[in-house]
């Protein structure tokens, strides 16, 4: 073999450590076609030891991955077996008991599982509007007119009585005279006020109390509002002179309407009563008063006068019979509602005060034209 190839196989013997088989196989494929018949035989006895060398180092690496191979096994094998057993005494946890020097496993019977198994609050659906207590079905307010007085004071002429007549003229004799007298009668407002005062932490961890506040306050407004007029139209109105005994409160009602129809006060009649005495009314006896008592489209008449039911601010057995145009809500400033952070101490203290008010009055212009009522006066 010449000194070329023996120098290139030698090349080929130094990298046989860091080369492929592929590799390997490919360069000594190429040295054996440089190679003639004459030094072949030479060649073949010096491949065959290159190819030696090479099976050699194959076999070390293959022994040296069967090693790490076996280890590995071993090793998932342990891992199996610590997993297994973990989760053997998770899912049993609850059946062991003891276990000590002397003892054996003792277990305790399995219980069912009830809300006592939760610790902590369990998920719960939230409503998140307030459940309010109602307001009144009607306010004064509902039934009066209607009247500004920016000045605070509301004067109103009524006219209280009468001298003379007026009469057929005899021919030749003086015609005849009549003077009236008038009273001035003064009403004036006054601010019916409240409030209420929570805390921003409040306002910010409920949210819906920014809404329910000015709707609980308004309802209370009203309720305040609906007892100051009470007071001022009980005062004022007429006294009924009807009673109960060998009666109807249908019966009662017709008579009070007819009195105030002979006086000529009949320009917005409405009756209103209990809500209580409203379904009595309904039960009246339809063979006595067919054509007197209607219930017609939610809506009760007698003797073709609304009834109203006036919830809480109408005292028990009461009734209002009414020509309402001649009763006014006076009204200076109205219902208003308020909000402020720096209200006394409000700004060092992180709170909110809420407050309503209107500077409001009522005025019973006409007395004669109000009927107070008593389904119980005997």
């Amino acid at each position: 073999m010449d000194e070329k190839l023996l120098a290139e196989l030698a090349n080929i013997k130094t990298g046989l450590e860091t080369k492929t088989a592929l590799e390997v196989k490919t360069a000594i494929e190429a040295f054996e076609t440089k190679l003639s018949a004459s030094n072949k035989i030479q060649f073949e006895t010096e491949l065959k030891s290159v190819k030696d060398a090479f099976e050699l180092e194959i076999k070390k690496v293959q022994d040296h991955a069967d090693k790490l191979d076996a280890k590995l096994q071993s090793k998932n094998m342990e891992t199996k077996d610590v997993d297994f057993l973990s989760k053997a005494i998770s899912d049993n946890i609850d059946a062991i008991k003891v276990v000590g020097k002397d003892k054996g496993f003792q277990t305790k019977a399995v219980a069912n599982m009830t809300t006592a198994n939760l610790t902590g609050t369990k998920p719960r659906n939230y409503n998140f509007d307030i459940v309010t207590l109602p307001a009144q079905m009607v306010n004064i307010e509902d039934l009066a007119g209607l009247v500004n007085a920016d000045t605070g004071n509301y004067t109103y002429t009524r006219e209280t009585g009468a001298e003379g007549s007026i009469g057929a003229q005899t021919e030749g004799s003086a015609k005849n005279q009549k003077d009236y007298d008038f009273t001035a009668i003064d009403v004036a407002t006054d601010f019916i006020a409240g409030y209420t005062r929570y805390s921003k932490k409040m306002r910010n961890n409920l949210s819906y109390i920014v809404n329910s506040i000015p709707a609980l306050l308004r309802r209370d407004y009203y309720k305040a509002e609906n007892a100051e007029f009470q007071t001022i139209l009980a005062a004022a109105a007429t006294a009924s002179t009807e009673i109960i005994t060998g009666k109807t409160k249908a019966e009662m009602l017709i008579n009070e309407i007819g009195k105030l129809q002979d006086a000529d006060y009949d320009a917005t009649n409405m009756i209103v009563v209990k809500p209580s005495d409203y379904l009595s009314i309904l039960k009246t006896a339809k063979q006595d008063l067919a054509s007197a008592v209607t219930f017609e489209g939610g809506v009760l008449r007698v003797a073709g006068v609304q009834v109203l039911k006036a919830s809480s601010w109408l005292p028990a057995n009461k009734y209002y019979v009414a020509d309402w145009s001649r009763v006014n809500k006076v009204v200076t400033e109205g219902i208003s509602l308020d909000f402020s952070d720096v209200e006394g101490d409000n700004f060092i203290k992180n709170n909110i005060t809420a407050r309503i008010e209107a500077q409001v009055n009522l005025a019973v212009e006409q007395p004669l034209a109000v009927v107070y009522g008593d389904f119980t006066a005997v």
